[in-house]
C-alpha cells in the first residue's frame, strides 16, 4: 500500500490554485519566458541548478518553478504569497505540499502542459528525477513520452462521447475536453481518480462533463458503448504481479494489450473508433502474427503500427529503473533475473510497442499491421482517422469505375549502381508521401506511367490502364494487379480519390 498521504480533498483548493496560476503566469510559456531555453532543457533533463539560478530573480513564478517542479524546500512566507488565494495550511491539508524543518516542499507534481490550445494543468505524484522518492504501487504517473504519443496519435475530431481506460494523472480525459462532449475516465486507484477530479476542476471543465469511475479496464461501464476510446493501460510485458498499478496488469506477458484489442470493438458505437498503446511479444519471425490474433474477425477496421522493438534485456532494465531500482542492487538484480528467465521460458526474443487504431463496422475485419520506424510528421491522430476513412472508401468502391490522383508532394526515387561498362543501373525505384507518415512504395516502369495518367477529372482507372496497354504496346494490363497496387496506395494516402 502507499505511504503518501491522501489527495482526497485536492480538488476542494483547485479553483485558488487556477488564480494563484494564471496571476503569477504559472503557464507552459510563462515557464518558458522566465527560464529561457538553456535552463528549460535542464528543466527537462532533470538538471536542477541552471533552473535555480534562472529563478533566482524570478519573484512569484521562479518560487513556484522551484517549489513544483524542483521540488525545493522554500521560505513559507515565499510560497503563501505564490499560492494566494489558497492558504499553506489548506495546500498540506490536501496532501499537495509538506512541512519540514526549512519551510515547505511539494508532496506531488503539479505542473502546466500546452496540448496546442493553451496551458492545462496536471497533478501526479513526484518521479524521483528531482528528489529521492519511493515509487509506490498505486504511484499516479505524470505525462511521460508514451502519455504525449497516446495525445498525438488520438485524432481531435469532435465527438459526442469519450472514453479513457486507465487514465492516471487524467492527461488523455482533461486533452479529449477540447473536443469531446462527454468523458468518462477509469481506473484501478482512488489516488488516480482524485488528481483527475483535481485536474478536472483546475482546467475549469464544467463537472457534468467528466464521469469518473473507479474499477479495471471496461467494468466500470458496464454495456456502454462510445464514439472514441483512448487506452494508455498498463501494458508492461511481464510477470503476472502487480508491483506498480500504472504499468503491471497482473496479467501475464501481453495479456493487457491482448484484452484491450479483443475487448475494445464491443464497447464502440457503429462508426466509433479507438486509439490506444499497446506491446506484444515477438517470438517468432513475424509480429504481426502474434497481434493479428486479438483482432476480431468481424466488426472492424484495425490498423496496428509498430513503433519500437526492445530486446529483453533493455527492455527490463528500462522499466526497472523507470520504478526507481537501482540494478546493482541485489533485490534488482533478483528480480531483473526472474523477469528476464520469465521472457527466457516463453521464447520471447523482442517486445514490439506502438499503436493500435480501430474502427467499428459491420463488415468483415480489414487489418493492417505494419513497421513504421521511419521519421515521420507529427502528430499521427490525423492520419489515423484519414487511414480509417481510407478503409471504408475501399470497401465500398469499384476502383476501376474511379479517378484517383497523386497526392501533392509525393516524390519518385531512383536506386542505382555502378556497373562498370553499363553505367548506372537502376536497382529499385519507391513513390513516396513527402508528408505524414512518409511512406514508400515500390513501382516499376508501367507503374509510374499509370500513376503519371492519372486524373481527378480524367479517365477512370480501367480507361488510364488500357488506354497506357495500347501506347506502349505492351499486353493489357492485368486489372487485378492494377487494383491491388492502386489499394496499396490509396491506403498510405499516396494516390487520392477523386472527391475524397
Amino acid at each position: 500500500m502507499s505511504t503518501a498521504r491522501s489527495v482526497e480533498d485536492l480538488e476542494s483548493i483547485a479553483a485558488g490554485l487556477r488564480s494563484a496560476f494564471l496571476r503569477t503566469d504559472y503557464t507552459a510559456d510563462g515557464i518558458l519566458n522566465l527560464l529561457g531555453t538553456d535552463a528549460h532543457d535542464a528543466l527537462g533533463r532533470g538538471e536542477p541548478v541552471p533552473v535555480r539560478r534562472a529563478c533566482a530573480d524570478g519573484g512569484e513564478l521562479g518560487v513556484l518553478i522551484r517549489l513544483l517542479l524542483l521540488g525545493d524546500t522554500c521560505p513559507e512566507g515565499d510560497v503563501a504569497a505564490a499560492l494566494k488565494p489558497v492558504p499553506v495550511d489548506d495546500a498540506v491539508r490536501v496532501g499537495m505540499l509538506d512541512h519540514d524543518d526549512h519551510g515547505v516542499r511539494a508532496a506531488i507534481d503539479v505542473r502546466p502542459v500546452d496540448f496546442g490550445t493553451g496551458s492545462r494543468w496536471l497533478f501526479s505524484d513526484l518521479d524521483g528525477s528531482m528528489r529521492r522518492i519511493a515509487i509506490t504501487e498505486d504511484h499516479v504517473l505524470g505525462v511521460g513520452q508514451a502519455s504525449l504519443s497516446l495525445l498525438r496519435a488520438t485524432a481531435t475530431e469532435p465527438v459526442g462521447t469519450l472514453l479513457d481506460i486507465g487514465t492516471g494523472c487524467g492527461v488523455q480525459a482533461i486533452h479529449a475536453a477540447d473536443f469531446a462532449r462527454h468523458i468518462t475516465a477509469t481506473d484501478i486507484t482512488g489516488r488516480s481518480l482524485a488528481m483527475t477530479r483535481a485536474g478536472v476542476a483546475i482546467n475549469d471543465i464544467a463537472p457534468e462533463r467528466v464521469t469518473v469511475a473507479r474499477g479495471a479496464w471496461f467494468g466500470p461501464v458496464g454495456g456502454s458503448r462510445f464514439d472514441h476510446i483512448v487506452a494508455n493501460p498498463p501494458f508492461v510485458v511481464g510477470l503476472p504481479s502487480v508491483t506498480h498499478s500504472y504499468r503491471d496488469s497482473g496479467l501475464d506477458l501481453d495479456g493487457a494489450s491482448e484484452l484491450m484489442c479483443r475487448t475494445a470493438p464491443d464497447f464502440l458505437a457503429e462508426g466509433g473508433t479507438a486509439s490506444m498503446l499497446a506491446s506484444w511479444t515477438i517470438r517468432g519471425d513475424d509480429w504481426r502474427e502474434r497481434v493479428a490474433q486479438w483482432i476480431p474477425d468481424h466488426g472492424v477496421d484495425a490498423w496496428v503500427v509498430q513503433r519500437d522493438v526492445a530486446d529483453p534485456a533493455l527492455y527490463v532494465g528500462t522499466w526497472l529503473r523507470d520504478a526507481g531500482h537501482d540494478l546493482r542492487d541485489p533485490a534488482a538484480a533478483e528480480l531483473a533475473d526472474r523477469w528476464l528467465s520469465h521472457l527466457d521460458d516463453a521464447g520471447v526474443r523482442g517486445i514490439g510497442f506502438g499503436f493500435v487504431f480501430l474502427r467499428r463496422t459491420d463488415e468483415p475485419t480489414d487489418l493492417l499491421a505494419e513497421e513504421m520506424s521511419q521519421a515521420f510528421d507529427d502528430p499521427l491522430g490525423p492520419e489515423a482517422a484519414e487511414y480509417l476513412r481510407r478503409i471504408a472508401w475501399l470497401r465500398d468502391h469499384d476502383l476501376g469505375e474511379e479517378r484517383f490522383s497523386v497526392r501533392g508532394g509525393a516524390a519518385l526515387e531512383r536506386v542505382a549502381t555502378l556497373t562498370g561498362d553499363n553505367g548506372w543501373e537502376d536497382v529499385v525505384t519507391r513513390i513516396h508521401r513527402g508528408d505524414g507518415p512518409r511512406w514508400g512504395h515500390e513501382i516499376d516502369a508501367l507503374g509510374q506511367s499509370l500513376l503519371a495518367g492519372l486524373r481527378p477529372d480524367g479517365l477512370c482507372l480501367d480507361e488510364v490502364a488500357e488506354l497506357l496497354a495500347m501506347a506502349t504496346g505492351s499486353d493489357p494490363l492485368d486489372p487485378g494487379d492494377v487494383h491491388a497496387m492502386i489499394e496499396g496506395l490509396v491506403r498510405h494516402g499516396i494516390v487520392v480519390p477523386a472527391g475524397m
